[in-house]
């Protein structure tokens, strides 16, 4: 290795040990809250109800005349596109979700809302931070092909 390349490749180490420490710093000076559990139990019959799907993000937009719902056309596998409505606008802008590939349960009744069916729920994890609640989408693997479940 070059001399040269050696102080490149100190001065990169060096930026990325401040900018970790730094990240660090803020990270610890943040309250981060989550749910308590359930204490009530679901036995295995009911859970193995549910049908929880891998879906693809064909397409996203707002749903006019909401600021919270985002219109998702999604690939379940099925060849049928899947229509789910999620709140979600408040975290997520509609085009940097085309193309993921995310956790849907998919065996709820259609639910009705701004008169579109939405037909299932889109998997995400809540919590808080300094008292501000933060939404993330449960992203998966895009090596895992649509309409893959979940065990």
């Amino acid at each position: 290795m070059c001399e040269e390349t050696v102080k490149i490749e100190g001065a990169v180490a060096a930026e990325t040990a401040e900018t970790t420490a730094a990240e660090i710093t803020e990270k610890a000076e943040e309250t981060v809250e989550t749910e308590p559990l359930f204490e009530e139990f679901v036995d295995f019959e009911t859970f193995s109800k549910s049908d929880f799907r891998v879906v693809k993000v064909k397409e996203c937009s707002a749903v006019k005349k909401s600021k919270k719902l985002l219109h998702f056309v999604l690939d379940d596998g099925t060849g049928t596109d899947r229509i789910i409505l999620s709140g979600i606008h408040a975290f997520y802008e509609p085009e940097e979700l085309v193309g993921k590939t995310l956790l849907a349960i998919t065996n709820l009744p259609p639910r009705k809302m701004m008169g579109i069916d939405s037909c299932g729920m889109l998997m995400s994890a809540i919590h808080t931070v300094n008292g501000e609640e933060r939404l993330n989408l449960v992203m998966l693997n895009d090596a895992i092909p649509a309409g893959a479940k979940l065990y």
